[in-house]
């Protein structure tokens, strides 16, 4: 038996040149299309009749790319997802998906890759709802101290140390679910990634999960537009270096960056008086 299935078009790179005049505005995206509805006949038969191909979505993207232009991320999704589903009777739903790559101006025409984090952004169309799901990645974050970790649960196997003061560090994976599909999407993202970067410096934590709340709370009580956020901190581990066989001591000051394994706190922030989500979504 055929379960849940859809298809599309992933990863599709697409660099757009706006040129106003002499100074030129620059997007650069990556745009993955999904498309779900009566598609069993292609699993069952491999009767094609319903099927859209992979290499038109591409080219949609770039035509829209050209005839409507790029501005922010969830706007050109919403426009792709929406025409999947006008035009295709046999699509139900249009998931569309983009990640923004940020490059910072350095003259009219001449830009430098900004390589701090990256946009997302996850737009679901269905004949019946329409759900925007915005986020960052790779927002790599750091506390040299105001961070303890003691209390924990203990056994055979446990051989990590107490602490009252250690590195805080972590890369956040962060969506947030918007309560509509209108906003300032620029200024809500700025906004929610201040809220995020500032809740990280302002919370002395006793836990990651901890720092996880005061993040999801603050990125909530500053953008009203936002119903949700689900957020994906891994512990950048940093270890302390052993410098007594150099007849050296270490006061917290020199640290091996551990690469892996590393702890991942996963966790969902949401208001208590807004509507399921249409769709399910995830990080």
């Amino acid at each position: 038996m055929l379960g849940p299935n859809r298809y599309g078009k992933a990863e599709t790179r697409l660099v757009r040149v706006h040129r106003d005049g002499d100074t030129h505005r620059l997007v650069d995206l990556n745009v993955g299309v999904a498309l779900s509805g009566d598609l069993s006949a292609t699993h069952l038969t491999g009767d094609n009749a319903g099927v859209l191909p992979t290499d038109t979505m591409k080219n949609t993207v770039y035509a829209f790319a050209k005839q409507h232009g790029v501005g922010e991320p969830e706007t050109f999704a919403l426009l792709l997802a929406r025409h999947f589903v006008e035009t295709q009777g046999q699509v139900r739903s249009a998931r569309v998906t983009v990640e923004s790559f940020a490059w910072d101006r350095l003259g009219p025409h001449s830009f430098r890759r900004r390589g701090e984090h990256t946009r997302t952004t996850a737009v679901t169309v269905t004949r019946e709802a329409t759900q925007v799901v915005s986020g960052v990645t790779g927002l790599v974050l750091m506390n040299t101290t105001a961070s303890e970790f003691h209390g924990f649960v203990r056994d055979r196997y446990t051989t990590l140390p107490e602490t009252t003061d250690r590195i805080l560090a972590t890369a956040v994976d962060a969506k947030w679910r918007h309560l509509g599909d209108r906003a300032d999407w620029g200024t809500s993202f700025e906004g929610a990634v201040d809220a995020l970067t500032d809740a990280f410096v302002n919370t002395y934590s006793m836990s990651l999960q901890q720092t996880l709340m005061s993040m999801g709370t603050m990125v909530l009580t500053a953008r009203p537009e936002l119903a949700e956020i689900r957020l994906a901190l891994p512990n950048k581990h940093h270890y302390l270096v052993d410098l007594s066989v150099f007849g050296l001591e270490n006061e917290n000051e020199v640290f091996l960056a551990g690469d892996r394994p590393y702890g991942l706190i996963e966790g969902t922030v949401t208001r208590d008086d807004v509507p399921p989500a249409a769709v399910e979504w995830y990080l």
